[in-house]
């Protein structure tokens, strides 16, 4: 894979940069939401991918909370992309859950790569694969792969051309005791997918390189 253009901070899927009012969960937010979005920050991620919390959407479900990444090699971001969590306490038909995960991956490709026919599918079995590696319970998956082209013309015709692969998906998280799914292991999945689209080694189980989510500060009552 070759380096991602732009970081999703640059206002993709209509997203503002974050106030830092919107990256905590507040005391009157449900327990099982409070207790996701604090695994979620006590992950222990691989250093190459970079995350910190964004602001997440409104008007998906009544709580959310949203991480941006990625996957930096020097000064080079590999691949990057969002993590959002949704959470409505009386649950969802579609979720067949109170809890959902809905992700934006993407990352520019080699022309070798993107001329493969079987690139989409092999890129969302990289999304479940990374899923159940770690073992974790999940329902409801769902998504695109898109594979886009650019071909410059008259001024811009010395630029090479260049492709790129979005991963767009959500799957519902299985909860466990107490109505909270291991969120932690969530992302973690998460990052070895984005690991592998920028295409980085696997890291091995138990591997100390992997290091705890730095947080901006403690949570806040609003």
């Amino acid at each position: 894979m070759a380096a991602a253009q732009g970081r999703l901070s640059d206002g993709a899927d209509g997203m503002d940069d974050a106030k830092e009012d919107d990256l905590h969960t507040s005391g009157t937010d449900p327990l099982p939401f409070r207790a996701a979005v604090d695994a979620l920050r006590a992950a222990r991620l691989r250093p190459q991918v970079e995350v910190e919390a964004t602001r997440a959407p409104q008007r998906l479900a009544p709580y959310a909370y949203a991480l941006e990444a990625a996957v930096v090699d020097g000064e080079e971001d590999l691949a990057d992309g969002r993590l959002v969590l949704l959470h409505d306490p009386a649950g969802h038909d579609a979720w067949r859950g109170t809890f959902r995960l809905v992700t934006l991956v993407r990352a520019e490709l080699e022309p070798e790569m993107a001329a493969d026919p079987l690139l989409p599918d092999v890129c969302w079995s990289w999304l479940t694969g990374a899923l159940t590696a770690r073992g974790l319970a999940f329902g409801e998956p769902s998504g695109t792969v898109t594979r886009a082209s650019s071909h410059y013309f008259g001024g811009l015709s010395e630029r090479p051309s260049a492709s790129q692969i979005e991963i767009r998906a959500s799957w519902t998280p299985r909860e466990g005791l107490g109505g909270v799914p291991d969120t932690g292991g969530h992302l973690a999945s998460w990052c070895d997918l984005l690991a592998q689209i920028a295409g980085l080694p696997p890291a091995g189980p138990g591997d100390a390189s992997v290091v705890t989510l730095p947080q901006r500060r403690g949570p806040q009552s609003r």
